[in-house]
């Protein structure tokens, strides 16, 4: 179980047995965050497909989440009400998860868990699958905005000098130093301060792909030098891997946890933010 591995927040994660035993509990919905092809392919039962791109943006092109009223719609064609308990996976590491776990909690819904190891763990471990869609009844969801877990632009700018606080970009290292570009920014190399910790990190390597225990997550990070005494602003390219380090930090019991949304897809295309590159 999540609470035995020393979590602060155990809550935030959701184990397959303990969704298995809730899967026709109509106050639980599970959202399929892969894509609709994957989920058309095969999924959870029970499970709804996300219809969006799992970025969860504001356009097919945008850099910032998707506003209110239009996630609110989302919300509520997936059958999620204000009283519903989210559980989200994927068979991305659970970044596509985290994504979906960040917005709602983004937009006031802290009711959200991201299943532990997702949908590789669940067939790793033999567990039921099926190919027929749920429709789910609509329902109605109140966004309620808090723009306390997201920075933007002007506020990282802000903050980039003060010494209370700590960027933490989660790419892949090469990226990290600007050896490499496979996005097509403008420009490479990584914010002046900010400390590399590839999200690859916090899950383990196995077929199960979970989140590893407190103890070894906090190595990790202690190891970096991010401590929980400073606000962290985490950061990738646009904002998917951010949700997976924001969620770690969360499932520690972090407070002072930001994302950076537009990430590097709107920092390293601009010609007023500096960057490093080794």
């Amino acid at each position: 179980m999540a609470a035995d591995e020393g979590y602060a927040r155990p809550e935030l994660l959701a184990e397959p047995d303990w969704l298995w035993e809730r899967r026709a509990d109509p106050k639980v919905r599970v959202i399929d965050c892969d894509g609709l092809d994957a989920y058309r392919r095969a999924h959870i039962s029970g499970a709804v497909g996300l219809p969006v791109h799992p970025w969860i943006k504001e356009s097919q092109d945008g850099i910032y989440v998707m506003g209110p009223d239009a996630f609110a719609d989302l919300m509520g064609k997936l059958g999620v009400s204000d009283e519903t308990t989210v559980v989200t996976y994927d068979g991305f590491n659970s970044s596509y998860a985290t994504r979906l776990w960040w917005v709602l909690n983004y937009y006031g819904h802290t009711n959200a868990k991201v299943l532990n190891g997702g949908w590789h763990r669940w067939l790793t471990e033999g567990r039921p699958i099926t190919f027929h869609e749920t429709t789910p009844e609509p329902a109605r969801f109140t966004p309620r905005t808090n723009e306390a877990i997201l920075c933007r632009l002007h506020y990282l700018k802000e903050k980039l000098a003060e010494p209370g606080v700590q960027v933490m970009n989660v790419l892949p290292e090469d990226i990290y130093l600007g050896r490499r570009n496979p996005f097509g920014n403008k420009r490479v190399g990584h914010i002046p301060g900010s400390v590399n910790v590839p999200i690859e990190k916090f899950v383990t390597s196995d077929d199960r792909r979970v989140f590893k225990s407190a103890s070894e997550l906090r190595v990790i990070l202690d190891q970096a030098g991010i401590t929980p005494k400073s606000e962290v602003i985490v950061h990738c390219q646009a904002g998917i891997r951010t949700t997976l380090g924001v969620f770690v930090l969360f499932l520690l019991g972090w407070d002072r946890v930001r994302a950076y949304d537009a990430a590097m897809a709107e920092w390293a295309n601009r010609d007023d933010t500096p960057l490093v590159v080794e």
